[in-house]
């Protein structure tokens, strides 16, 4: 399949381990190419984004595809790639990367308000008692759209509530669609297995994430044995928000102190 991929190579490769950045529902590549792919570029680092199938510039559709396609995604690029990558993976993106992690070998991998190992039911309560108009068009129309549908819906969702409202339809603009079929899998039917996971990890939050709060991120760090780090002032797209800098450069140390 033909997915979409925005790769920068560094002026002066120091690290031998490529990058691989995953993103997360209703994105694609396009989500980490402003920031974090021109810094870890320019800190020496080949790095490369895709854009799962049906995603921004890759082709297919979205509609009916399951956690186990998207993984297949992920796969396809890293064999492309000329040693395994180590994968930052956000949100959706970061529990691919921990399905990614139960059968491929990655050096190190970071997961970014990352969609807890054990599904969204928090998530689907939280809305339910939050959104409940939003999650009655979500499961009555299955798709997934309607959570972003409107730059308002967006920002509860993704953005800091004092992101500029310009900033906001900009990156609203490029929101696409998102699969239900990959929603069910993610409430039980394809889960991570935490205990398949040898490949250290660094596990990030935000104090005001409204997809996955804190509390999710902790359960996730718990079941890996690492503590996990909150950012505060800080919403769900932590690549995007004001104070990305100060998360890549956590996970560049992260990275370094790995030796990757």
């Amino acid at each position: 399949m033909n997915l979409e991929t925005i790769t920068r190579t560094p002026k002066t490769q120091t690290h031998k381990t490529p990058l691989l950045f995953v993103h997360g529902m209703w994105h694609g590549a396009w989500c980490w190419d402003e920031f974090f792919l021109p810094f870890f570029a320019d800190a020496g680092y080949h790095v490369t984004a895709l854009s799962l199938r049906g995603h921004a510039g890759s082709e297919g559709k979205i509609r009916g595809n399951k956690i186990a396609d998207y993984v297949s995604d992920v796969e396809q690029i890293a064999k492309t790639l000329p040693t395994p990558p180590a994968l930052i993976g956000h949100s959706m993106g970061g529990f691919l990367t921990q399905k990614y992690l139960e059968k491929n070998d990655a050096p190190a991998a970071v997961l970014l308000a990352s969609n807890p190992h054990f599904g969204l039911w928090p998530t689907f309560f939280r809305m339910a008692a939050q959104r409940p108009r939003t999650l009655l068009k979500v499961t009555g129309q299955l798709r997934l759209y309607p959570v972003v549908e409107t730059p308002e819906a967006a920002r509860w969702a993704l953005f800091s509530k004092d992101m500029p409202e310009e900033q906001v339809l900009k990156y609203y603009k490029k929101l696409n669609d998102e699969s239900f079929r990959m929603f069910i899998d993610l409430l039980g039917l394809n889960l991570a297995s935490p205990k398949k996971i040898k490949t250290p990890l660094l596990i990030l939050g935000a104090e005001f994430d409204n997809a996955i709060t804190p509390d999710q991120v902790h359960a996730t760090a718990r079941a890996y044995g690492v503590q996990a780090e909150i950012f505060p002032n800080m919403a769900h797209n932590m690549m995007i928000e004001a104070g990305w800098k100060s998360v890549a450069e956590r996970i560049l140390g992260w990275l370094r102190e790995k030796g990757v």
